[in-house]
């Protein structure tokens, strides 16, 4: 017998296989492995530092251990159905031409086929593994839940059954008939391809044992659609596909029943499928599978259909009545709406005098401030160097000041690395010497100085105020909203100091600190360092002089991101804000247990029930595109700016879902009773729920099931009459009292108006919503009040003006046209406030703040203006105080925060000279202020026309400053006040008089 001729000539030695290419495979999985290695033990660093080692252990092992659950059921079911199926395969095939195509097909899988045979189930295996490890909060919740003690009215089950164990067993079932689907796919194939089953002209050809197999399978297909039918009757109280959530007359009378045929049925097939494998006749089998088909079409959608159009259309609101009354209480129940304390308020238009006097502590307290517009005047106030900066919009507190409550605007200096010069962008730099921002800075949300500044409770640097110094509290902001990525801190004792403090009390000078806290894990060691290398892809960190022994790394240092990873199971807050307690600067944060399980409650987007002007101008995070239908602040977290170290505190401690976390994680939440006092007067209703609340509550405030189908007494937020997009009005926080409080108290407020269709309502007050935010200041007590929601209706027959139609008034009011365009003459803006609503005076009161800004780039906004609507009337004048006692005929019975700036101007550029008292002088004053203005127009316009820019700047300077000092000089003047008469509810208010 002949050799075949060898490929290498004679006399060459045969080449050994390359061993590159497989050392390059292994190089590259060992790199893969090594990273993947460093971003895990970085985790776990992380978590240790922080002390929720806990959190990140309990989580992964579930991960993995319903990984590998899912990866062995679905490897075993594709294993074994092609194991069956190749091993059942027939020794000859009868037809000579498809054994011939079947022949070539298994001749091209033989080589690779045992690789194919493990392969695959591998394949699907980690495919279903990585599907089910992302549901282990619904297998935690199912090992671990806890009674509502509340059960739903259609199956009487508990409702933690439907939060709890219904979406663990709908999930276990999907799960197992996607593997038997799958399975008998791959058994199908195996079988064609070793010829078990053989499509012939006469039919198609199963071999004994390919049928019994399929049988099999078959019947466990069954047997869980069957399982799943039957769970379907439960998930029918949560359907939200209907008008109303939940199972309406057609679910419970038609839907419902027929799921329970079908179950039945399906398991009664399954059995036919068994005797048949074991008989060998196949015709019950096939003859049951088709009326299965054809019973779930008629009984599950042709039946139901004819029930909704036939029987329920006709009679909708009569037979849906029961079913419109469950969604009512369920849904209510679900949002924490159903203790909302209703009452009528006959609010009045027509304004008297001293009608404020009942009021007058609320009067008092009005904010003035706009958190969203002054964060321009506290950079340019009190920012001192340019890698400092302050967030977009600021928050609002409350303080106890000289033994009062004081309503406070606040933020924190936060560090700006992008505010260093361009040579300053090192990688030392960012991550090692400029690694904090520096102090909290406050003012009165009721006061401003006399030329419009914010009067500040808290500022400078050091920093100094009634909320503490540089002694009582730590001002250094290491973990903040706008924290670097990442930075390097900490050094031996003795060392000399790196990190870039604060600036010095003598101008220039700068001083240098090293943080002392625990506040990241230690990068001293080499392999730390490679580490953290690799995490953030960075040599300088392995090879940087920066990095010493004792170094710790700082990171994840944005408060909400920080509480989300060691709370996985919370939906947080889009606004973390920061109080000065316990001689620390902490931020507090909300998070909220949810769930869509709820059985009769209605769906809301939380995206779209938290968007609002705030939200949608990037101020505000927020909330994720998903659907909820129950939700509790069930945590109130704090996080520590200088070190991050992070608190979570179980607030709502009755909430069943927060009960069963807690078993799930022991030692991560702490009770509130251990929050100190301190921390408790500072915690405040959270901003999302509230608006989640209040969107269902245009609806929900309807408790008649009549009504509530007729939809007839539907509100709306009202859009932001403040920005020109059609977008809602956010919720404010303000200390006010309402109608059955004796005190005033620090509440989160919204208006509402009726029911927009289409873009189209009326913007009348129909309701008026406020949250009571003061949890106490006892060390854990919580106040019995906090948390009350207070829900004024007014008499559609009112006719209170709306948000939108108070700014309507505003903005056509010819003389505050007049004056505002006096004051954008000047090269200026004019930038509309809040429109704040509260209940006062026996009807309702609108005010606004309104800002002055020049085109500078170092220009900020400074309170000039302040307007006032009550009904059909409005005020405006340089004061709150003054405003209100023009709306309310000369005396309005009280006295607003900034009284003492009334007749106060501030000083003229580059001058000293008082302002000019008494009407005599006032009016001289407004003369020789519109010849100031007259002159810098004449000299800008003949500076204009020789192309001087540079002069027709300084005269534009000089004309706005100029047009400040005649409208301050003509609001002293007796007689010159803005409040407009209405001749008649319905007539054109008509402006008094203008100098």
């Amino acid at each position: 017998m002949s050799r075949p001729a060898s490929p290498t000539p004679p006399g060459r030695l045969q080449p050994r296989r390359g061993a590159l290419t497989p050392t390059l495979i292994v190089v590259a999985l060992v790199v893969v492995g090594f990273i993947f290695f460093a971003n895990v033990w970085t985790d776990v660093l992380w978590y240790q530092q922080l002390g929720f080692f806990e959190v990140f252990l309990t989580e992964n092992l579930a991960r993995i251990g319903i990984f590998a659950v899912g990866f062995a059921i679905m490897f075993a079911g594709v294993f074994f159905a092609i194991r069956i199926a190749y091993h059942a395969r027939p020794v000859y095939a009868p037809d000579s031409e498809i054994r011939d195509n079947l022949n070539r097909y298994q001749a091209q899988l033989e080589p690779v086929r045992r690789v194919v045979m493990i392969g695959l189930p591998v394949l699907f295996g980690l495919f279903a593994g990585s599907a089910a490890s992302s549901q282990w909060q619904k297998v935690l919740l199912f090992f671990n839940q806890e009674p509502f003690g509340q059960n739903d009215p259609a199956f009487g089950l508990d409702i933690g059954f439907y939060l709890m164990t219904l979406p663990f067993l709908g999930f276990v079932t999907g799960f197992l008939i996607s593997v038997a689907i799958v399975a008998g796919i791959a058994g199908i194939l195996t079988h064609y391809l070793y010829g078990s089953i053989r499509i012939m002209e006469r039919g198609i050809f199963t071999s004994r044992a390919a049928q019994i197999h399929l049988a099999v399978t078959g019947a466990s297909f069954l047997i869980l659609l069957g399982v799943n039918f039957w769970l379907d009757r439960y998930a029918a109280v949560q359907n939200s596909g209907g008008r109303w959530a939940g199972a309406l007359y057609t679910d419970v009378n038609a839907v419902i029943p027929t799921k329970a045929i079908l179950a039945v049925a399906a398991v009664l097939v399954a059995i036919l499928y068994i005797v048949a494998a074991v008989i060998g006749k196949w015709r019950l089998p096939v003859i049951g599978t088709a009326m299965l088909v054809i019973t779930s079409i008629l009984a599950g959608g042709v039946y139901p259909w004819v029930i909704q159009q036939f029987q329920v259309r006709p009679s909708e609101q009569t037979l849906e009545r029961e079913f419109i009354e469950r969604n009512i209480g369920m849904t209510r129940s679900a949002y924490g709406l159903d203790q909302v304390k209703v009452q009528r308020y006959n609010a009045t238009t027509t304004t008297s005098a001293g009608a404020l006097a009942p009021d007058a502590q609320t009067t008092a307290n009005i904010r003035l401030l706009d958190p969203n517009l002054i964060s321009d005047a506290f950079s340019q106030l009190e920012q001192f160097r340019p890698y400092y900066q302050f967030p977009k919009a600021l928050n609002v507190d409350r303080y106890l000041v000289n033994g009062k409550v004081q309503d406070t605007v606040i933020a924190v200096r936060e560090l700006n690395p992008e505010g260093l010069s361009p040579d300053q962008q090192s990688w030392l730099n960012r991550h090692v010497v400029y690694t904090h921002g520096y102090g909290v800075v406050a003012a009165k949300g009721n006061k401003f100085t006399a030329d419009g500044k914010p009067e500040f409770l808290q500022s400078g640097i050091p920093s100094t105020g009634v909320l503490g110094n540089d002694k009582t509290y730590e001002p250094r902001i290491y973990f903040g909203e706008d924290s670097p990525e990442y930075s390097i801190v900490g050094a031996p004792e003795g060392a000399a100091h790196r990190e870039q403090d604060r600036p010095a009390s003598k101008e220039g000078g700068e001083t240098q600190y090293t943080f002392t806290g625990n506040g990241g894990p230690n990068v001293g060691s080499f392999f730390n360092r490679v580490l953290y290398s690799i995490k953030f892809q960075s040599s300088d960190l392995l090879l940087s002089d920066g990095v010493n022994d004792a170094s710790q790394i700082l990171y994840e240092r944005n408060p909400r991101e920080r509480v989300q990873k060691v709370a996985p199971y919370l939906t947080v807050d889009g606004n973390a804000y920061p109080a000065v307690v316990d001689g620390r600067v902490k931020w507090i944060v909300d998070g909220y247990t949810t769930s869509q399980y709820y059985p009769y409650s209605q769906q809301e987007q939380l995206s779209d029930a938290t968007k609002d002007s705030q939200t949608t101008a990037g101020r505000n995070v927020a909330l994720p595109n998903s659907s909820v239908n129950y939700i509790r602040n069930s945590v109130k977290a704090t996080v520590d700016a200088y070190d991050g170290s992070v608190t979570l505190y179980a607030w709502d401690d009755q909430d069943p879902l927060l009960k069963a976390w807690q078993k799930v994680f022991p030692t991560s939440l702490k009770p509130f009773s251990e929050m100190s006092a301190d921390v408790m007067s500072h915690v405040r209703y959270p901003e999302d729920l509230f608006k989640v609340q209040r969107e269902l509550l245009g609806r929900y405030h309807v408790t008649d099931p009549v009504s509530f189908y007729k939809n007839d007494d539907a509100w709306s937020v009202p859009n932001d009459p403040t920005v020109s997009d059609p977008v809602k009005q956010p919720p404010f926080y303000m200390s006010l009292q309402m109608p059955d409080q004796k005190t005033p108290a620090f509440q989160l407020t919204s208006a509402y108006i009726p029911q927009v269709v289409d873009g189209n309502a009326r913007n009348v007050l129909y309701g008026f919503l406020a949250a009571d935010s003061d949890a106490g200041s006892k060390k854990g007590v919580k106040a019995g009040s906090y948390g009350e929601l207070r829900l004024l209706q007014v008499p559609p027959e009112a006719q209170v003006p709306g948000p939108g139609q108070a700014q309507n008034k505003f903005n056509s009011d010819p003389t505050v046209s007049q004056a505002l365009n006096l004051l954008r003459q000047g090269a200026s803006d004019v930038l509309n406030g809040n429109l704040l609503t509260l209940p006062a005076g026996g009807g309702m009161l609108y005010i606004q703040p309104v800002y002055l800004k020049s085109t500078g780039e170092t220009s900020y906004p400074t309170l000039q203006r302040v307007l006032v609507a009550f009904g059909d009337k409005i005020g405006f004048a340089p004061t709150l105080d003054a405003a209100l006692n023009q709306l309310f005929g000369g005396n309005s019975g009280a006295t607003a925060g900034d009284k003492d700036n009334n007749g106060q101007t501030s000083t003229p550029p580059g001058g000293t000279t008082p302002p000019a008292t008494g009407e005599v002088g006032a009016k001289a004053a407004l003369k020789a202020a519109l010849d100031e203005a007259n002159a810098a127009i004449k000299a800008g316009q003949e500076a204009l026309a020789k192309g001087d820019f540079a002069a027709y700047g300084e005269q534009q300077k000089k004309l706005a400053a100029a047009l400040k000092k005649a409208l301050d000089a003509e609001a002293r003047i007796p007689g010159t006040g803005t409040a407009s008469t209405p001749t008649s509810p319905s007539a054109t208010p008509t402006p008094t008089p203008s100098s």
